[in-house]
């Protein structure tokens, strides 16, 4: 799968998806990562990618003009199952459901926005509109290594072992993980779940189960209907530890 990343800090993004998994998928040729400079495509000698906005207001925006001639530069390179995404906190959120949908394509064109963010005619040439979270960054350079990551883990091949991402938060149900525990079994009389050091692989299947609902319940409320208060445990404490 190909990743195509274009903005105009585009080494900032490079650093994070060189290592770990993803660096590895990299060197193993499971996946490309192409950074490319958004001043690369501008036509003026100073490289402008930014102006005011029309009817005034604070900041900068980024042209659109930069943004699709690189578009249309990078496009004979791309499969036909590629989505260009633009990195927006207007966008719609982004989740592990998208990142399997995105994993089955070619590739993945990320815009990065930055200052005031982007101008809005730029929609007319993207695919979707994506955001990572309720909050706004400086630029959308992180919010594509997270994207990045988040997809290249569902291209087959990545990730070692299948139970890896099958087990993961939000893999294909609308809840967190369930918590993990290693070595020491007793950490300043913090104790592992006696059903985890049973052997019992069906009670520990089903109190992992039904701790990563009380955990979904409690910190993500909203994602089984409840209200925070309706998620919040009365003690404050889980109850059932195994």
């Amino acid at each position: 799968m190909r990743f195509d990343v274009i903005s105009i800090f585009p080494q900032a993004v490079g650093g994070i998806v060189s290592i770990g998994v993803v660096g590895q998928a990299i060197e193993a040729g499971d996946i490309s990562v192409h950074l490319h400079d958004l001043r690369d495509y501008t036509d003026d000698p100073h490289r402008v990618v930014d102006d005011r906005p029309y009817g005034g207001g604070a900041g900068m925006l980024l042209k659109v003009e930069p943004f699709v001639r690189a578009i249309e530069a990078l496009r004979p390179a791309w499969g036909p199952r590629t989505t260009v995404l633009l990195l927006s906190a207007q966008g719609k959120p982004f989740t592990q459901k998208d990142a399997v949908r995105y994993a089955r394509g070619d590739g993945l064109v990320l815009l990065c926005g930055r200052y005031e963010g982007v101008d809005e005619r730029i929609l007319s040439f993207v695919d979707e509109e994506v955001s990572v979270g309720d909050f706004v960054l400086a630029g959308g350079e992180s919010a594509a290594a997270l994207v990045i990551e988040a997809t290249a883990r569902m291209v087959p091949g990545v990730v070692g072992k299948y139970e890896s991402v099958a087990t993961d938060s939000f893999y294909d149900e609308p809840r967190v993980g369930a918590p993990q525990y290693t070595r020491p079994p007793d950490f300043r009389g913090l104790k592992v779940p006696d059903v985890l050091l049973s052997g019992d692989h069906t009670k520990i299947e089903g109190f992992r189960a039904r701790e990563a609902w009380k955990k979904t319940a409690k910190n993500r409320p909203e994602l089984l209907g409840l209200s925070p208060d309706e998620g919040r445990p009365a003690s404050g404490k889980d109850e059932d530890r195994g």
